[in-house]
């Protein structure tokens, strides 16, 4: 089974189109949860609540994390509980939107 480090490393792979950064380093992860049974649950969110890509960016963070071994199926749930501010970027995000 896939680790928590495994499916972030994977998210590093979806960027937000309108910033181009990825979701990790975005800060947008709020939680990863492997199931033994091949399932991963995510909780995510985005820089704005009224982000028209809030679909898009879902689907494909799900399909970059179906392709981990062993996993059978991803759900990625928005939510928007607490809200997103700058605090939560990583270094790398920092560094890659020139902060």
């Amino acid at each position: 089974m896939p680790t928590q480090d495994d499916v972030l490393n994977v998210l590093k792979e979806v960027e937000d189109p309108e910033i181009g950064v990825n979701v990790v380093d975005l800060g947008l992860v709020y939680t990863v949860d492997v199931q033994g049974d091949g399932g991963v649950n995510v909780e995510m969110t985005l820089t704005a609540p009224g982000c028209p890509m809030h679909d898009t960016i879902a689907r494909a963070a799900e399909m970059a994390i179906e392709t981990l071994p062993d996993v059978k199926e991803a759900h990625v749930k928005m939510v928007w509980n607490p809200p997103w501010t700058p605090d939560r970027l990583t270094d790398e995000g920092r560094r890659l939107l020139g902060f």
